[in-house]
């Protein structure tokens, strides 16, 4: 996810209080997921999408469509943008995930404050189809709107589902957390919502998927004119605002393949503030980004060969 702010965002007042634990946590979750992405909004969010859905050893159960409405470069259909571009990719996979169109904008101030989408009921249904004692496994991507809409509608999820997160910054000597970065500012009401429920949260922060690093070159000759969504996958990147660049951050993607190989990653327990719910929260606060990246071809180039 795009973060032209995250530097700035390692600078802000500190929101935590740090409690880390010194031994290393693993990550378990149920491989039943509900992944939730703003798509359309930038480059990696289609790496991280089809890296998901082709993953052998999960069962991706929807594919929801976030909004990236708070930007100041937002489209004026950002999330209608992101469900179509879904579409278009588990249309190249030939997969029949259901893709659900999510809040058009972020949670209201005040009342019912939950955007009531496709989404955010598609997530409510799937935790309640999950065995008793078992957690749906949400992977949010962008803004938190359609999960944290989900638990104001029913706060009866929160027992079961568990959040997987790209989003905040944290500067693991300072013990400072940032929430400036992209996915933190488009939506602060569900931030704060999710924060302070019971709801088991797993966040890689965005000075942390930095390392996850594309080079332009490479990618173009190991993807184009593999597949037709290899050439999509290409052609978004030379497509986009930005796309002169010869190397970018795939932020999305760090969190896939921190969920898939935790071998490629370390992690530590932080301690919320009070105003932030006093509990704990699993960061990820190390990976192996040229594993990861050569992965991603590894496996793209072996799903096609199927």
């Amino acid at each position: 996810m795009r973060t032209s702010i995250a530097i700035f965002a390692l600078l802000c007042a500190g929101l935590l209080t740090n409690e880390a634990a010194a031994e290393e946590t693993k990550l378990a979750f149920n491989p039943t997921i509900v992944l939730d992405a703003d798509t359309a909004n930038e480059i990696d969010d289609l790496y991280a999408v089809v890296a998901a859905l082709i993953e052998p050893s999960w069962n991706v159960v929807a594919l929801n469509a976030a909004h990236w409405q708070t930007s100041h470069w937002t489209s004026p259909t950002s999330m209608e943008d992101s469900h179509r571009l879904n579409q278009v990719l588990t249309g190249h996979l030939q997969m029949q995930v259901p893709t659900k169109r999510g809040a058009p904008a972020r949670m209201y101030d005040w009342g019912d404050q939950a955007q009531h989408s496709a989404a955010a009921y598609e997530i409510i249904k799937q935790a309640h189809n999950m065995a008793e004692g078992e957690r749906l496994t949400v992977i949010a991507l962008g803004a938190l709107t359609n999960v944290a809409s989900a638990l104001f509608i029913d706060s009866s999820i929160a027992d079961k589902i568990s959040l997987f997160w790209l989003g905040s910054s944290y500067d693991f000597e300072k013990e400072i957390m940032g929430t400036t970065d992209f996915n933190c500012i488009m939506d602060t009401q569900a931030l704060h919502y999710l924060l302070n429920s019971s709801v088991p949260m797993t966040v890689i922060p965005v000075n942390v998927a930095y390392d996850m690093q594309f080079d332009y070159a490479e990618t173009a000759q190991r993807l184009k004119g593999t597949h037709p969504l290899g050439d999509l996958l290409v052609d978004r990147w030379t497509n986009h605002m930005d796309g002169s660049r010869q190397a970018r951050a795939i932020w999305d993607l760090a969190l896939i393949y921190a969920m898939s190989d935790p071998e490629w990653i370390e992690t530590t327990q932080v301690r919320t503030s009070k105003d932030y719910g006093d509990r704990d929260i699993t960061y990820i606060s190390q990976i192996d980004g040229e594993q990861m990246y050569q992965a991603f071809f590894d496996r793209f180039e072996a799903y096609l060969a199927k």
